[in-house]
């Protein structure tokens, strides 16, 4: 059992190693100057004028999850409603470039937390240094809400909604996020600046639930992988979403995580609290992307 864990671990690695490659390897092929470069990975939506994040009503308390110092918790800080007044889903999210540091992305994950939410994220561990996440350190985050909910004692015992999950990820996180759509404890994807290298066919065929993907438009050098991705999704409900000039940093960087943060969080409202009024933002003939000319939208099978 060990050595099959030591091998699924290994080739896990390598298939994110080999993803990333890929993906710099695209970039290269479409950078102006021929080369991947910060700057092109770096392309943001400018703040001044842009929408602002949205935080719900749930002041959020974070910190290193216990027993587990490879991740970092986001949820709110006042456990009293939940689950009696309100729900407390899972979300999990992958980092770009696939990093361990979640630290960048604290705006972002407290915004959707404040909403009502656990988020878990990976974490340096004490005197380690930083490195990069494998499918598997999320695989351990959901991992860890199901014993968390059930520690004697534990502050969340009791109060996660376990059989409610989604994963999101940006760009190699995003890789991440599809690789854990096959988990049948994941009930939602959402794959923000990213998509499937090559082929997808193979890897949207082992996703069983709704998928999210959002890309930052022509000036994000994974858009083509994220509309492919799109394309090849047949059986499943889907919206996918270009926002124009957000680049393929977007919004994560804005205060509270942006225009990226209000995304996530209504995906994850609708897909796993049932929200109605956070579904307008994908679903219907009015729906708020849909009819805003920052946004070029396409969906398929999704219903209110």
């Amino acid at each position: 059992m060990g050595s099959d864990r030591h091998f699924r671990t290994a080739r896990q690695i390598f298939i994110a190693l080999l993803l990333t490659s890929a993906m710099l390897g695209y970039a290269q092929t479409r950078a102006p100057r021929g080369s991947v470069t910060p700057d092109l990975i770096g392309t943001a939506l400018p703040v001044e004028g842009a929408p602002l994040a949205l935080p719900g009503p749930y002041k959020v308390a974070s910190g290193t999850a216990f027993g587990s110092p490879g991740h970092v918790v986001y949820r709110p800080a006042d456990l009293a409603p939940f689950p009696g007044k309100d729900t407390l889903p899972v979300v999990v999210w992958g980092n770009g470039g696939c990093a361990i540091d979640s630290t960048r992305y604290a705006g972002f994950l407290t915004t959707i937390a404040s909403h009502g939410f656990l988020v878990l994220a990976t974490a340096v561990h004490p005197g380690a240094a930083a490195g990069r996440a494998t499918p598997d350190s999320l695989r351990a985050a959901i991992d860890w809400a199901g014993t968390e909910n059930t520690r004697a004692g534990a502050p969340l015992n009791g109060k996660i909604a376990v059989d409610r999950i989604a994963v999101m990820g940006q760009s190699c996180g995003g890789f991440m996020a599809l690789e854990l759509g096959a988990d049948p404890r994941v009930d939602t994807i959402g794959v923000f600046n990213s998509g499937v290298q090559g082929d997808p066919a193979g890897t949207v065929a082992r996703l069983h639930g709704p998928v999210l993907l959002i890309n930052g438009h022509d000036r994000d050098f994974l858009m083509p992988w994220s509309q492919a991705t799109f394309d090849a999704i047949h059986k499943l409900p889907a919206f996918y979403g270009a926002r124009r000039n957000a680049g393929h940093t977007a919004t994560v960087d804005h205060p509270g995580g942006g225009e990226w943060a209000n995304v996530a969080s209504s995906w994850a409202l609708w897909q796993l609290k049932g929200d109605k009024q956070a579904a307008r933002m994908f679903v219907g003939k009015d729906c708020t992307l849909c009819t805003d000319p920052n946004w070029v939208t396409r969906s398929k099978g999704l219903q209110q």
